[in-house]
């Protein structure tokens, strides 16, 4: 029989790529007031009673004309909606749709994608929630959600105090005409009337978003980590209307997050900060999305399918219309590409004020154990100096305190008998352990020369600090790295010693800052280290005060000059020539394709038809896995995903259950798009 009434077509919460298409039920008439587009649902599937999870995507008619929608043609009877879970529709159509292309982008599942984008059900929060919104109706008849806040609701303020480092009118006309910009941003400090200080780059972000509040349209933020977030968070707190903000945030709990999630589901424009998530959050009539640092790896997602958070702020933009603004000291290599595409316009600071970057090369400093803590000179004899002024940093390489040990006797590194992980000293006296599974290494014996003497290879924060210690007797010293988090620091003269990121901020900024183990940052083995580095040495020295000194020890060549001269697009510009020559991303697009060697043929000899597609690999990784590289064009993207899709499709498809396992045997076939790993 052909099928009448209403039909919910339900995406189900499933990680398996086969199920990564929508189902149909039918909408039995008691949930059809509730059965909406957007709520969660609970679907019968398949056979033996089992209930899965899902999303109602659309509500479709089947009595109403066909509209190419559906399969209107269908005959048979459908399996009616089990239950609706709540009658909130947190899955919106902008937020759906946006989904769906980051899956079809990245070969990946729209379910994973949406995941991050709705947050876990809080039915105590989802409850008080609609019992608020339920007074406000009653008061307010008519449409269901109030009007958006126009300007009068914004605290007026004077109008050449905003964006006056970048000149009268630039980044007001870029939220007006929803331009697309890359950003320099301001390398100095702001105090706040009540409070610490922030960097210029975080009062320009909430000036932004509060200039986006302005025209009625909803502003998302999204920065790397929470360090970043509380300095933006504390210039909304002075700028932005009270209530106006929702901060999306994986440090929060569980239910404060999903009460800043429901408040973005209104139709009033917010400022929504966060983190990589939080530019999936839903928005109504969204006008700006403005990410800091789109160059930190915090950017890039871990889990399926992947997607770096600007590749996400990038389709959505397109999808919306809104304005889009990359804001950084440095320039990402994927941003420079789409400036030299005409895709994004450049924007720089009217000053032209920077920091004084001093490149220095190692001479022994006057004092023995400046020479022991690895201090050049010119370091050594301008830190004595800030110090009677305020404090200074030191930016070292890895925190702990001898990060790598080595054998006293071959002099070769010291490895964990466990994993072969490289093994660390955390503090004196402390028993070396692996750093990769934690494991002590008490009866520790060298697989080469049978020795069992340390010797220290490298130095740590804490090591650094010790010998600093000497060497400036008298001074305080401050150690911040990741088991050491410091946010804020008054204008007290202390040495500082920081592993990069986790620098924290003085009040008045720095009076020198110290960049030291250059050499030992660029030994790493990624295409990504220049890049990096200059991003680390350029945030921070941002945090130094007016005219003071920052020493880069023993770093010459194209990074040294991109710092001392503060042209970071320069160095980007000329990475990017260089991966051109050699095909690399972002001049093309890459996956990683990984699994058992037949299955990773099979996935390459889908693309044998696709032009302008070529293979590295494959290559053996873990036994029995191998992993090819496959390199595309951008225009070729969307062939490539889709051919590669089908493959894990069939591959997880015939996965069969061994007699007698309890679960079948996992897919072998892995994609990765755009693979950081790659570099």
């Amino acid at each position: 029989m052909t099928r009448t009434g209403l039909v919910a077509r339900v995406l189900i919460d499933s990680p398996l790529p086969q199920l990564d298409h929508l189902f149909d039920y039918s909408i039995p008439a008691e949930l059809a007031a509730d059965a909406v587009a957007g709520v969660r649902v609970k679907v019968p599937f398949r056979s033996s009673g089992r209930v899965a999870d899902g999303y109602l995507i659309e509500v479709i008619d089947a009595a109403a004309p066909d509209t190419g929608g559906s399969d209107a043609d269908f005959h048979g009877k459908l399996s009616p909606i089990e239950a609706v879970v709540s009658s909130v529709p947190v899955l919106t159509p902008e937020v759906w749709k946006l989904a769906r292309r980051i899956a079809d982008r990245s070969a990946g599942n729209a379910s994973d994608v949406i995941r991050l984008a709705c947050p876990p059900r809080q039915v105590r929060v989802e409850k008080a929630w609609l019992a608020a919104q339920a007074p406000a109706a009653e008061a307010n008849p008519g449409p269901a959600n109030p009007e958006p806040a126009g300007p009068s609701d914004v605290p007026s303020r004077p109008a050449d105090a905003r964006f006056s480092e970048y000149g009268a009118g630039v980044l007001e006309e870029a939220i007006a005409e929803s331009r697309r910009l890359a950003v320099a941003a301001v390398p100095s400090l702001v105090a706040l009337p009540a409070g610490p200080s922030i960097g210029h780059w975080a009062q320009t972000l909430a000036e932004l978003a509060v200039a986006t509040l302005e025209t009625g349209r909803t502003a998302i933020l999204v920065l790397p980590d929470y360090r970043d977030q509380d300095q933006v968070q504390a210039a909304l707190d002075l700028l932005a209307p009270a209530g106006s903000v929702s901060r999306v945030d994986a440090r929060q709990p569980n239910p404060d997050r999903y009460r800043a999630f429901l408040a973005c589901l209104g139709a009033a424009p917010r400022i929504i900060l966060g983190n990589r998530s939080a530019v999936y959050a839903p928005a109504a009539d969204l006008g700006l999305i403005a990410l800091w640092d789109d160059g930190d790896p915090l950017h890039s997602e871990p889990l399926s399918p992947y997607a770096h958070s600007r590749d996400a702020a990038l389709v959505r933009q397109e999808q919306s219309g809104c304005a889009l603004v990359l804001l950084g000291h440095s320039r990402s290599v994927e941003a420079q590409r789409l400036v030299e595409l005409g895709w994004l316009a450049e924007v720089h600071p009217a000053t032209g004020r920077h920091p004084h970057v001093i490149p220095t090369e190692f001479q022994a400093a006057d004092d023995q154990y400046a020479r022991a803590a690895r201090i050049p000179s010119a370091a050594w004899h301008t830190a004595r100096q800030a110090l009677k002024q305020g404090p200074v940093l030191v930016q070292v390489a890895s925190p702990g305190y001898a990060p790598m040990l080595a054998c006293q006797g071959c002099q070769k590194a010291a490895r964990c008998t466990r994993c072969q992980g490289p093994l660390g000293l955390a503090s004196v006296g402390a028993t070396p352990s692996c750093r990769l599974c934690g494991a002590l290494a008490a009866d520790w014996t060298c697989v080469h020369c049978t020795g069992r003497i340390f010797r220290i290879a490298t130095i740590g924060a804490g090591r650094t600090a010790e010998e600093l210690g000497r060497a400036f007797p008298g001074v305080r010293i401050i150690i911040a790295d990741g088991d050491h988090p410091i946010q804020h620091l008054g204008a007290e003269p202390a040495l500082v010693i920081a592993t990069r990121g986790a620098e924290p901020i003085p009040a008045g900024g720095y009076r020198a800052v110290l960049l030291l183990d250059g050499q030992r940052m660029l030994a790493r083995e990624s295409l990504r280290v220049g890049e990096d580095a200059l991003r680390w040495w350029s945030n921070a020295a941002a945090l130094a005060a007016p005219g003071a000194a920052v020493m880069l020890a023993e770093v010459g060549g194209a990074l040294a000059r991109a710092m001392s001269t503060w042209q970071p697009e320069g160095f980007a510009a000329s990475e990017l020539a260089d991966r051109r020559q050699l095909r690399f991303p972002p001049a093309v697009r890459a996956a990683s394709v990984t699994g058992a060697a037949a299955d990773v043929d099979a996935a390459l000899a889908e693309l044998a038809e696709i032009p302008g597609v070529d293979v590295l690999g494959p290559v053996g990784t873990e036994p029995p896995l191998v992993r090819a590289i496959v390199r595309f064009a951008y225009s070729s993207g969307d062939d490539v995903a889709g051919a590669l899709k089908a493959q894990v499709v069939r591959n997880a498809a015939r996965r069969r259950r061994p007699k007698g396992a309890a679960f079948r045997a996992a897919p072998t076939l892995k994609v990765r798009f755009d693979d950081p790993e790659l570099l």
